[in-house]
């Protein structure tokens, strides 16, 4: 700058004179910004069995002893679609169930699920790929992204798991089973217009007759 304005000094002139007066140089080049990218809107799904959300869940039983609880919930309906109780549940277990649920209701098109290593790893990912599922994973950080899951775990949690004192396995997998069967056939919810996730089903899902109706007028 001092040279395009006329100035005919060196740089060890200038370096002395920025020491004698306390001046301080950049030596380090300033950190750069990370890009602010905004997060895309989630599948806001408009029938059953379009998205699934997932998580795990941890108890106790009488002995000390701890196990998981696989949880996984249809967006759409609120339905617990399956509750899989294991001491060690891992990526295969995950893949196990979700077959399960694909022979009886068909595969989502979407599954929402935490950055859990039983999420995250290859069998999963294999397997979403196979079915043409997209995972969408929380932020690090912000249970609200699954919320839908976390309402299910919270009721879970409060009105089976606190209220039992499970002996064995089997046990806490019969209890959990017969809750999850109640949830869904018995618990009005206010966001389906009180009904229940099984009531809500049947009227989101076309009888017979009317599929028929439907594909002879196309």
């Amino acid at each position: 700058m001092l040279k395009r304005e006329g100035w005919s000094v060196g740089r060890n002139l200038i370096y002395r004179l920025y020491r004698e007066e306390g001046l301080s140089l950049r030596t380090k080049r300033p950190r750069r910004r990370k890009m602010v990218v905004h997060r895309e809107a989630r599948c806001q799904p408009k029938h059953p069995n379009e998205a699934w959300s997932l998580d795990f869940i941890h108890d106790e039983l009488s002995n000390g002893k701890k196990f998981r609880a696989l949880t996984i919930v249809d967006i759409f309906t609120r339905e617990g679609l399956a509750i899989e109780v294991g001491h060690r549940l891992r990526g295969e277990n995950v893949v196990d169930v979700l077959n399960r649920l694909v022979r009886r209701r068909g595969a989502p098109k979407y599954l929402f699920a935490d950055n859990g290593a039983e999420f995250t790893g290859q069998l999963v990912d294999l397997w979403a790929y196979h079915h043409g599922t997209r995972i969408d994973f929380s932020r690090p950080g912000k249970p609200t992204d699954n919320a839908f899951i976390e309402t299910f775990n919270g009721s879970l949690r409060d009105e089976c798991l606190n209220i039992h004192w499970f002996e064995t396995l089997a046990e806490a997998q019969r209890l959990i089973e017969a809750w999850r069967i109640d949830y869904n056939e018995s618990r009005p919810h206010m966001a389906l217009g009180n009904k229940t996730p099984a009531e809500y089903l049947l009227q989101a899902t076309p009888s017979p007759v009317a599929k028929g109706k439907n594909a002879a007028e196309n």
